[in-house]
């Protein structure tokens, strides 16, 4: 049936979407952390730069466009992809990535790096009212910009990433070209273990954990604009990661560069800082004005897709509260975090990152490699995920310096526990005896690698799909019989009409292979008496 994936009048073509998805999908990634954290990766590096940014793209930029990926094939978002791992999990783990990612640290810092980055270099302003101020400001653009979620998309991937774009090129072109320094001493933590080092400030951006959010917006943006559901969405959504990652990759080591030829780098207290001197050396006040345009284009962009996200998930599961009154709660409840200041609000992300991303790093391992055992694995997800929580926490706990003797022989054991690492051998130890217990207790089911989850994912696109776009129809025209004009309604109410049919379609398909792998179970089972039937002679 055709109307599944028809569009509506005068959509743009899968290429030109795809690249809109990407602008929005890089503007959501590059907030605070990914501008700051680069530069003073490169001059604390020095001559070891090569493998600490190693490190860096590997969890700022691979594990991202890999876990956009993982959402893409399965067609979950992160509530999906956590009831995995049982109830309790299903439910705690979402809730705390949203919470880490919007209003208790990523959405703060976004406002705190851009006052003090942007704005207290040029104005001189650095008072607390001016701060908050600031911020009300900064979060009354960021919720106009996030308070139509249809439009968002266009918003960020149209308009203010190309911005963002040729400033950063400008930025970084000619402070390669004008600053006179050379890589400096290896300093701090990069001393000896550089890579690992870059790791973990790779983590500190949080896009590994943003990118279970962003990608099933990424999804259902590109299923709106036409995008076929199948292999074409997918490999839709993962050129847009992939096109994604490549530019944040070069952005990322050109701001590494740049701390590599600042002089005297030791003088600067974070990435901030040093980037301002060097848009200022580099083209006096006019750089500062560049630099801060960079820094309120960036945040500002993370901030809008951050409370998107956010809402559209917390509305997801308390439905009776709306998108956008969600989105005026987390707006209000970042303003209020964002006034203890930069290092107060970094001084919370340590304990939470480093509790959150073993387990979301398993998850989404297991499920890239689920279609690899044609089965359904259950215990393999749920005993690894528990391991992995466990080992998150005492590792949570030795951070803040509780009960140390207890813990510190339990962590040693572990190979790369000096590296952060811990967790790696013991999650795939887990994996591998709930694959056994896999094996032992639930039976194959006969179905192809992915057709399973891909059933199931147009099942759970169609409901998503036609949700948004009843939510859209019920914000851009409230009182519909009077609204801007019946072309637009009536492209509205065909696609809707249309993801009807697909979502029926599903459903039915759905619903036949489930007789089939019943079938296909009782015939195995009738196959396996009639083979032990003479040994039982």
């Amino acid at each position: 049936m055709t109307t599944g994936t028809t569009a509506p009048t005068k959509s743009p073509t899968i290429a030109a979407s795809v690249t809109i998805a990407a602008l929005m999908l890089f503007s959501m990634f590059f907030g605070a952390g990914n501008l700051i954290f680069p530069p003073m990766l490169g001059a604390e590096a020095g001559t070891s730069f090569a493998p600490a940014i190693t490190g860096f793209l590997l969890a700022g930029v691979a594990l991202p466009v890999i876990s956009v990926i993982a959402v893409a094939i399965t067609g979950n978002d992160i509530y999906d992809l956590a009831h995995r791992g049982g109830k309790i999990f299903g439910l705690m783990f979402p809730v705390l990535v949203y919470l880490a990612i919007g209003a208790f640290y990523a959405l703060p810092r976004t406002a705190v790096v851009s006052f003090s980055t942007a704005v207290t270099p040029i104005t001189g302003y650095d008072s607390t009212t001016a701060a908050v101020i600031f911020a009300a400001v900064y979060f009354a653009i960021a919720l106009a910009l996030a308070f139509d979620p249809s439009g968002l998309v266009d918003k960020l991937g149209k308009y203010l990433t190309p911005c963002l774009l040729a400033l950063l090129v400008v930025l970084v072109v000619l402070s390669m070209v004008n600053l006179p320094g050379n890589p400096g001493e290896v300093s701090g933590v990069y001393t000896d273990h550089p890579m690992s080092a870059g790791l973990i400030k790779g983590y500190m951006t949080m896009d590994s954990l943003a990118a279970l959010a962003f990608g099933i917006m990424i999804v259902s943006s590109l299923r709106y604009k036409g995008v076929p559901n199948g292999p074409v969405l997918v490999r839709g959504v993962g050129a847009a990661a992939i096109i994604a990652g490549a530019l944040l990759a070069v952005i990322y080591v050109g701001l590494g560069m740049i701390g590599q030829k600042v002089d005297n780098p030791g003088a600067f207290p974070d990435g901030a800082a040093l980037l301002t001197h060097a848009a200022q050396t580099t083209m006096g006040t006019p750089g500062m004005i560049v630099f801060g345009l960079i820094v309120l284009l960036a945040c500002l962009s993370t901030a809008a897709g951050l409370i998107g996200a956010t809402s559209e998930f917390f509305h997801r599961i308390v439905p009776s509260v709306s998108y956008r009154t969600w989105a005026v709660v987390f707006a209000l409840i970042s303003l209020g975090v964002s006034t203890l200041g930069l290092q107060q609000v970094l001084a919370i992300a340590g304990p939470i990152i480093g509790f959150l991303y073993p387990a979301a790093i398993t998850l989404v391992f297991l499920t890239l490699i689920e279609p690899v055992f044609r089965r359904k694995l259950y215990w393999a997800f749920r005993i690894a995920l528990f391991v992995a929580v466990v080992w998150s926490a005492l590792m949570t706990a030795l951070s803040l310096d509780i009960a140390p003797g207890i813990i510190s022989p339990i962590i040693d054991w572990s190979p790369a526990h000096e590296q952060d690492l811990g967790w790696v051998v013991p999650s795939l130890v887990g994996a591998a005896a709930g694959y056994v217990l896999d094996l032992v207790l639930r039976p194959v089911r006969a179905v192809p690698v992915g057709g399973e989850h891909q059933l199931e994912a147009e099942l759970r696109g169609g409901h998503r799909d036609v949700e948004a776009l009843e939510e859209a129809v019920l914000i851009e025209h409230p009182d519909r019989p009077g609204a801007d004009g019946p072309d637009k309604l009536d492209q509205v109410d065909h696609r809707l009409a249309a993801l009807h049919c697909e979502r029926a379609e599903a459903k039915a398909r759905l619903k036949a292979l489930d007789e089939a792998i019943s079938t296909a179970q009782s015939h195995h089972q009738s196959l396996s008496q009639s083979d032990s039937a003479p040994t039982e002679k």
